[in-house]
């Protein structure tokens, strides 16, 4: 989700509307504070308190999933803590960004922080804005904690996903990071998606695991090919510039972004209104 802002300060009225909106459209889960959120801008403080807002106003209907990695270990451990009292049922965690971990550190970062939390543990791997990714021998090591139980991959190759699975099976799950890859991570076995796009159509992009879960295999496939302008207008810059520009327009919350993000460039307006007319959001 993203975090939605009002005159620099998080707007907890458009929290609250956005969250009934997942509630209303099929979402099975929520991750506030990830990168779609812009954790990287929020305060401790402020990262903490959106947490517990959205756990609270959930209060149980869905999972609510916390972001809460770092490039410090131990800043994870704090945050995954606090994100544990504040009501969260489980925690994303970014690998290391900017240090540049090797593979062993990479392990034995996620492994400490296993170690001192009990929650659930979805490891994201995202080497485009890392600078570091995490190869399939990694991913076996980190399934054998208990606590460690799914990865977001974002690494953008399918042919790593489908190595990950020959080499481990199901010993965690793996849920497609970016929305242009949904069947194909959901053809390797995968349980879902952590989606952009539902920012947006949240009942759409669920429709499209439920079809593919359901055996409707081609009904899946035609309504995630039917999506795929969208996929493509939603990374026209960083994420989330281009979906909070699309969220503004729906009337769901404001576009306002926190620097160093800055609006989204005009150049793009007219392909990301073209792809929300073809879906049906304006």
């Amino acid at each position: 989700m993203v975090t939605p802002f009002a005159m620099d300060k998080v707007d907890y009225g458009a929290l609250r509307k956005l969250l009934d909106f997942h509630l209303r459209n099929g979402t099975k889960a929520v991750i506030v504070c990830g990168t779609t959120g812009e954790a990287p801008t929020l305060t401790d403080a402020e990262h903490i308190d959106v947490v517990a807002f959205a756990a609270e106003h959930i209060n149980g209907r869905l999972p609510v999933i916390a972001g809460t990695g770092s490039n410090s270990t131990d800043h994870a451990i704090m945050m995954s803590k606090l994100a544990a009292k504040a009501g969260a049922n489980g925690v994303l965690l970014v690998t290391p960004y900017y240090n540049k971990p090797t593979q062993n550190g990479i392990a034995a970062s996620y492994l400490k922080i296993a170690d001192s939390i009990d929650l659930p543990m979805i490891v994201y791997n995202v080497p485009s804005r890392t600078g570091v990714n995490i190869l399939p021998e990694t991913y076996l090591k980190l399934s054998g904690h208990d606590n460690i139980v799914a990865v977001k991959e974002s690494n953008g190759n399918i042919a790593s996903a489908a190595e990950w699975r020959a080499l481990a099976g199901d010993s965690l799950d793996i849920y497609a990071g970016n929305d242009s890859e949904i069947v194909p991570v959901l053809s390797l076995g995968g349980a879902g998606v952590i989606s952009v796009m539902a920012n947006i159509l949240p009942k759409e992009t669920s429709d499209i695991c439920e079809l593919y879960f359901s055996g409707k295999i081609q009904e899946s496939l035609e309504l995630y090919l039917s999506l795929m302008d969208m996929c493509g207008a939603l990374f026209a810059e960083s994420n989330p510039i281009p979906v909070k520009y699309a969220m503004e327009r729906m009337g769901l919350c404001t576009g306002e972004l926190r620097l160093p993000l800055a609006p989204l460039d005009e150049k793009y307006h007219g392909r990301l209104e073209a792809a929300m007319k073809k879906a049906g959001c304006i």
